[in-house]
């Protein structure tokens, strides 16, 4: 081991010191090797420091990572999903990343480290719905990738709007209800950013007989809670791929137009403050005897979560699902985080209180 890499080694062991002072003194060293790291070894060592201890100052330190070191960055974090031993902690650390949209973000786009995101969402029920989370926050920073992975997004809304459906794995109920939303949310991104593909999509898969049942009580719900979209009637499936279409668009702008399409009776309208609080009760507005919306509420504890994005751009801390243990599996939700109800015995939960908007702007 050389010298350089005994002094990081030493010095990650204190970065998390509840002193303050030295925790700072120890983050600026961190910083000073990194900046004149030339072969990847302390970006490395950091992220393996990560992977193991979780930390959120490693986080902190990753998060100032720019180009070119991001290339060391986007491999090691590529290495760590497709290792099965630290594969949820590596997704993890990928949303804690993105949230904070660096600058090289969209070499994502282009990079092993998008497929193998993609594969992180056929395994674990746990990996799986992390994986899911930070590929919807993930979409409308590279809504380029579209072009190239266009029908492996829809792929993966299919794969998994049967699973949370069918649940040919039983899961438990817990897990199932987390994975229920974020197949809702991942219907709003894609629908939202790619519509008549999407769309065209859905007709050829659910038209199959094997797949109408998921159609009737999954998809059909969540196309009952979207307005039609414009360009459904003005646009091409070509010209929605096309990179041109993204030039003038920010990343919150792509995550506005998303929500506008919304019908959901929990999301609140454009025109509101996007920073309102949640609603405290569902009990003055009963929903009817079927899915009244899809959405269902998360404890996103074991998220990479630690604060909310409003479509605004204004941040909001939210203490409640801060990340605690990423080997934990999502928390039993409680009479605070009521469920929605479905239409059969075997997938029924409570009725929500938690809208759309409130799910998108934790991500």
């Amino acid at each position: 081991m050389s010298r350089e890499q005994v002094n990081i080694s030493e010095l990650l062991l204190s970065l998390d010191s509840s002193e303050l002072q030295e925790a700072e003194q120890v983050r600026a060293a961190v910083n000073q090797q990194l900046s004149t790291d030339r072969g990847g070894a302390v970006l490395s060592s950091v992220v393996e420091y990560y992977l193991e201890s979780s930390s959120p100052q490693a986080v902190h330190v990753l998060s100032s990572i720019r180009e070119p070191h991001h290339k060391v960055l986007l491999e090691k974090l590529n290495e760590s999903l497709n290792r099965p031993g630290t594969r949820l902690a590596g997704v993890t650390l990928l949303g804690h990343l993105i949230r904070k949209q660096p600058p090289w973000v969209h070499h994502i786009s282009r990079s092993a480290l998008l497929p193998s995101l993609l594969r992180c969402l056929k395994g674990n029920v746990v990996v799986l719905i992390t994986a899911v989370l930070v590929l919807i926050i993930l979409l409308p920073m590279i809504p380029q990738a579209g072009k190239q992975h266009i029908y492996d997004f829809f792929d993966v809304f299919g794969r998994l709007a049967s699973w949370s459906y069918r649940n040919p794995g039983h899961v438990p109920v817990v897990h199932l209800v987390h994975l229920h939303a974020g197949v809702y949310s991942l219907f709003h991104r894609l629908y939202g950013m790619f519509p008549c593909n999407f769309i065209s999509y859905l007709r050829l898969h659910y038209s199959m007989k094997e797949n109408l049942d998921t159609f009737q009580e999954v998809v059909k719900p969540m196309l009952e809670h979207v307005r039609v979209h414009p360009e459904l009637i003005t646009g091409t499936q070509d010209y929605e791929l096309d990179m041109s279409r993204w030039r003038c668009y920010e990343v919150h702008d792509i995550v506005i137009e998303c929500s506008r399409l919304s019908l959901d009776p929990l999301e609140a309208s454009c025109e509101e403050d996007m920073s309102s609080p949640l609603r405290d009760s569902p009990s003055s507005s009963p929903g009817p005897a079927r899915l009244s919306s899809p959405l269902p509420v998360l404890d996103l504890t074991f998220s990479p979560v630690t604060e909310s994005i409003s479509g605004s751009g204004q941040r909001h801390h939210r203490p409640s699902q801060t990340l605690t243990d990423p080997q934990k599996p999502p928390q039993t939700p409680t009479d605070h985080h009521r469920l929605p109800q479905t239409t059969t015995d075997h997938h029924r939960f409570p009725q929500n209180t938690w809208s759309l908007k409130d799910f998108n702007e934790v991500w």
